[in-house]
């Protein structure tokens, strides 16, 4: 650690000292109002009134509320959703299940199943698992990505425990609307890394809309520092450096939406968003590779999997409208239709060349989630708010299993798991003055397990069998204190209480054979306090800070487990392992120093403690207690922007597959820079660097991170 914290001065003061120099330059207005526009980062955006979902927000009242622009994850070139949720204040972005390959977040210690995704307001949910990959969602065609923080509004639906999520796709401005960027980038060597490119096209008319939004991003694999120690068993490295093995991946996606707006109140609008992707998993640089190394020492894990991706693809249409009912009544309405289409195969090792033992497999996930919601408000009693939604959605998981495709073509027998979900909530708001809000929420959340099939046997002669099927239900409710301070000044608190139910996936997994199923699962329920206050100083200086407090219920974890008592863990199991205890503070800053110079960062500090059963001992995975981000943006001559940045983050810790042995990864500090210049009111472009001294560094034990990365962009807007 003291390594870090010498490293983070000493990169604090080579980003002062560059931009020193900024204090006494002076450019006209106009050439630091185009700066601004390009994209000055958005700290602390507190919305007291949620926005309409039919602009791509969430409903009911939204308190700590930070958003990343397009304009933000263009300049920080953030491509995956993954990478642009890191400009988040409070927001941790770490690895997931090791072979997996697959990025989650943690919004305030609490992770995807705790803090739901959307898009444009419509929940994206995996039916059987909900393990989002969010480094499948690239980030060039949205127009911001939106996450509360604590309190989630119970009118957005079930499972907000500890935040949300939301995707905002683009919306057309004017009579033509168009966009085009293209960026590659470049490893420490020279050679392509990646290439991502977006393009938007679209028509805003008087009673009508039309955007067609794609995006893409290929790459064969990032490039690792130079400075990475490759690991050895029977002789052979594990990894050699330079490009990561087996880190191929290629996504694109396509949204489509047509709107109407008859009149200056009501709108209605359809969208189609389709996207595909594939992916492979690089193996950790910590243990063996069954096939190509030597095994590992004796009391120690085994040969590590050898998967792939070769699809991840996922479908939805949703109807989202907006009707006035008088001068002081509306009503809402959404629908949605989402399918996942999944393959996951498994090879005999990492040669990838055959597929003829028991450990090599496709397993396919179809899956399929449909419903909607409705949201009645009015202010017909003077002084208050009243808000109630309905909502439904029905879940289900088919998946299909093919043993050692190299020798069978015949499937396992076809299981089926499904439930359905629905959700009843009200809130109110009182307008105690001109400044005082009062706000107070309650719902009621059911969950009904129609089917839970699982196979026995394999191949032709495999049957189904059916666990235990357990509903559950749960009452929720919340309350917060909204007070203006000025125009730009505000003070809350608030205390919610919501419960997160666990997924199929939890609840009945074997994992391949590493797991044990829990039919017997319990909910989580966390309560979350908090104060925050954000305001505008003086001009040009904007600063938040935030206290947050959460009280855990039934956590919800894997504990290895020993069945045959020889000290080793064989198998995982989630359990609700006992309670937890999240608390930490949240501060933000932005200051325009003048015309042409401005500014920022966040810093979070975060303590989790879990109280594990029977004494075990339970880590927090995957947060740091100490994290940060600070920039600035410089208009050193007209039309060129200068934007150096610095991401800090301590140690965190991260575990094993079996969930029972957990490694400490040590802190880091990354200096990043970009350029900019526009050449024309349409058209720039820019060259920068991430990574600027080729850190070495870890989120997930096992698994570096990319050392030295070059971009060149561009962008075309008209």
């Amino acid at each position: 650690m003291r390594y870090v914290r010498s490293r983070i001065a000493i990169s604090v003061g080579a980003l002062v000292a560059a931009c020193g120099p900024a204090l006494s330059q002076a450019l006209p207005a106009s050439a630091a109002q185009d700066a601004a526009e390009s994209g000055v980062f958005q700290l602390g955006e507190i919305s007291v009134i949620g926005t309409d979902r039919t602009k791509g927000g969430t409903s009911g009242q939204a308190l700590s509320q930070d958003r990343a622009t397009a304009q933000d994850m263009y300049v920080f070139n953030r491509a995956s959703l993954d990478d642009a949720l890191t400009l988040v204040p409070g927001v941790h972005v770490d690895g997931f299940g090791g072979s997996r390959n697959e990025k989650v977040a943690y919004i305030r210690g609490f992770d995807l199943f705790q803090a739901p995704l959307s898009i444009d307001g419509v929940r994206v949910y995996l039916p059987y698992d909900n393990r989002l990959d969010l480094g499948r969602f690239i980030t060039p065609d949205l127009a911001a990505v939106e996450v509360q923080k604590g309190y989630v509004s119970v009118l957005n639906g079930p499972g907000g425990m500890g935040g949300a999520i939301n995707l905002v796709t683009r919306k057309p401005t004017k009579a033509l609307d168009f966009t085009a960027q293209e960026t590659i980038d470049l490893g420490n060597t020279g050679k392509l890394a990646a290439h991502v490119g977006a393009a938007s096209l679209g028509t805003l008319q008087e009673k009508f809309y039309l955007q067609a939004n794609a995006g893409y991003r290929s790459s064969d694999g990032f490039f690792l520092s130079r400075k990475f120690d490759p690991v050895s068993f029977g002789g052979v490295e594990t990894e050699n450096g330079g490009r990561r093995d087996h880190a191929e991946t290629r996504d694109w996606r396509v949204n489509l939406k047509a709107g109407f707006t008859p009149n200056d109140t009501d709108e209605y609008s359809i969208s189609y968003t389709k996207q595909e992707g594939r992916k492979e998993a690089p193996f950790s640089t910590r243990e063996p590779i069954r096939g190509v190394t030597g095994p590992a020492p004796t009391g120690t894990p085994g040969f590590q999997r050898s998967w792939e991706w070769p699809k991840w693809d996922y479908e939805s249409v949703y109807f989202l409208s907006h009707t006035a009912l008088g001068d002081k009544s509306y009503v809402d309405g959404k629908l949605f239709y989402n399918k996942l289409n999944n393959l996951l195969s498994a090879y005999d090792d990492g040669t990838f060349a055959t597929r003829t033992t028991g450990r090599s497999f496709d397993s396919y996930y179809d899956e399929t989630g449909y419903g909607g919601s409705v949201e009645l408000g009015t202010e017909l009693i003077p002084m208050n708010t009243l808000k109630g939604a309905f909502h439904w959605r029905r879940d289900v998981h088919e998946p299909r299993n093919l043993a050692s495709p190299g020798v069978n073509t015949v499937f396992d027998a076809e299981a089926e798991q499904s439930e359905n979900t629905m959700s009843f909530a009200v809130e109110n708001t009182f307008h105690a003055t001109e400044r005082l809000n009062l706000v107070a929420g309650l719902s009621y959340d059911r969950r009904d397990l129609d089917k839970a099939e699982y196979v026995v046997g394999s191949g032709a002669t495999s049957s189904l069998r059916e666990y235990d099927k357990k509903d559950d239900d749960a009452w929720n409710w919340q309350a917060a204190a909204i007070y203006k301070l000025s125009d730009a000044g505000r003070v809350h608190a608030s205390v919610s209480d919501r419960t997160r139910f666990p997924t199929l996936w939890e609840r009945f997994s074997t994992r391949f054979g590493d797991a044990l199923p829990n039919p017997g699962l319990k909910a989580e329920r966390a309560q979350n306090w908090e104060l925050g206050w954000t305001d505008m100083v003086r001009p040009g200086l904007t600063l938040g800070a935030t206290v947050f407090y959460s009280d855990v219920k039934d956590v919800i974890q894997g504990v290895g487990r020993d069945l045959d008592g020889d000290g080793i863990n064989e198998f995982v199991q989630n359990r609700n392992v006992g309670d937890g205890d999240y608390y930490g503070v949240e501060l933000k800053a932005e200051w325009a120093a003048n015309e042409t110079l401005t500014f920022g960062g966040h810093y979070a500090f975060l303590h989790r403690k879990i109280d594990g059963p029977d004494g075990a001992n339970i880590k927090p995975v995957g947060t740091p207690k100490h994290s940060a981000f600070v920039y600035a943006k410089w208009e050193a001559y007209a039309g060129l922007v200068l934007t150096p940045s610095l991401e800090l983050s301590s140690s965190r810790y991260s575990s094993d597959r079996f969930e029972s042995a957990y490694t400490k990864n040590g802190g880091f500090a990354l200096v990043n820079m970009s350029a900019d210049y526009k050449f024309t009111e349409n058209f720039s472009a820019g060259v920068g660097v991430r990574n600027l001294f080729d850190r070495n560094y870890a989120v997930q034990y096992g698994y570096p991170e990319a050392g030295r990365t070059l971009f060149m962009r561009a962008k075309a807007t008209f």
